[in-house]
């Protein structure tokens, strides 16, 4: 296993990443997209593309302390954020978004009462789907994907044990239970039709490492992902010998708001090697692939400079730092990124600040390459 990196005021916790290939930041071109109509204070949490001219993006508005806040959800057609109405349902956060159709698209939430929600994309609304274990108080579902053959796969839990959920909009069944315990999954991706990969974080006695697996039939667990508190937000699979991993190392401690580290790792089959995202405060929060299905970009947030929104940029077998538009938010804070389908082309979305307070609001940015 490699070392670990967790960096405070200069203060190395681990031994340095074995390689750092990380050149001076530089400017990209991505653009800010307004996406209006969110109550402060809102947050997109996570973004799904079916094309150039479909879109969605989850999250979450109006949260203060004198209010309930409210799931938020966002559709692109092509030319503006439009945000869709939620009020049948009242849910109070959405996690993730999955789609490829439009009329096939999905999203994961907030339990509202027992157990968590499960929401279809009918081409004019979200409405509740059902699903094994509806309304079941242990029931979670964290994150959704759809894969080959309009294939759905959905990380959480039941019955107290991590699992998957699979199926294809009609018909629904929970797989084996993940063969570790004390597991929180957060993302799930699929490659294949027949391999699909999770990741999140696991208990290691003192704190949580971070985990990623792969289902392809069966789980194969790979090696804890070693660091002080890391948690993995995401992952992107090129092949069982060429899987990135990213996320936050919360480290040792510190006062209240003191941020976490970015975490980023490579699994090259045999083992973890960790490697500097570039700056040392901050996290790591999504990452996407290329039309090849090479890991080629990933979101973070620079603690250290907030005034623009971070990002790595693949560049052969180094990943460099490219910083978003200028004077668009006081201070972006970028959740999540993916690439079009059909182009060579991104997305992003996030919140206007670094926290999901008034008089924070929901936040786009786009790569058109």
């Amino acid at each position: 296993m490699a070392g670990t990196i967790g960096t405070l005021a200069g203060a190395t916790l681990g031994p340095a990443p074995s390689r750092a290939g990380v050149p001076a930041p530089r400017t990209q071109g991505w653009q800010a997209v307004p996406a209006p109509g969110s109550a402060p204070a809102a947050q997109l949490r996570r973004v799904a593309a079916a094309g150039p001219r479909l879109a969605w993006a989850v999250g979450e508005e109006n949260l203060s302390a004198q209010t309930q806040q409210r799931a938020l959800a966002m559709l692109w057609n092509g030319d503006t954020w439009t945000k869709t109405d939620l009020s049948h349902l009242g849910h109070t956060r959405l996690t993730d978004v999955a789609g490829v159709g439009r009329t096939t698209a999905w999203s994961v939430g907030q339990p509202v009462g027992d157990g968590s929600p499960l929401l279809r994309w009918n081409g004019t609304t979200w409405c509740e789907a059902a699903f094994p274990g509806k309304g079941e108080a242990d029931v979670r579902l964290n994150s959704v994907a759809v894969g080959p053959g309009r294939q759905v796969w959905i990380c959480g839990s039941r019955g107290g044990a991590a699992r998957l959920l699979h199926g294809n909009g009609r018909r629904w069944r929970w797989l084996d239970p993940l063969p570790v315990a004390s597991v929180n999954l957060y993302r799930v991706v699929v490659r294949s039709p027949g391999e699909v990969w999770v990741s999140g974080d696991r208990s290691n006695g003192g704190g949580w490492s971070g985990l990623v697996a792969r289902w392809d039939g069966a789980w194969t667990v790979l090696p804890p992902i070693a660091g002080l508190r890391l948690g993995i937000a995401d992952l992107h699979s090129a092949g069982p010998d060429d899987v990135w991993a990213v996320g936050t190392e919360a480290g040792v401690g510190g006062p209240p708001g003191r941020p976490g580290n970015p975490a980023l790792s490579h699994w090259d089959g045999t083992a973890w090697t960790r490697l500097e995202a570039g700056f040392t405060l901050g996290s790591l929060t999504g990452i996407t692939g290329d039309t090849q299905g090479r890991a080629a970009w990933i979101s973070g947030w620079n603690f250290q400079d907030q005034s623009r929104s971070t990002y790595l940029r693949r560049d052969g077998e180094t990943w460099t730092i490219v910083r978003g538009p200028a004077d668009t938010a006081p201070a972006p804070h970028v959740n999540d990124v993916t690439s079009i389908p059909g182009t060579t082309g991104f997305w992003s979305v996030g919140m206007t600040r670094p926290a999901p307070y008034p008089p924070t609001e929901a936040y786009a940015e786009r790569l058109e390459a």
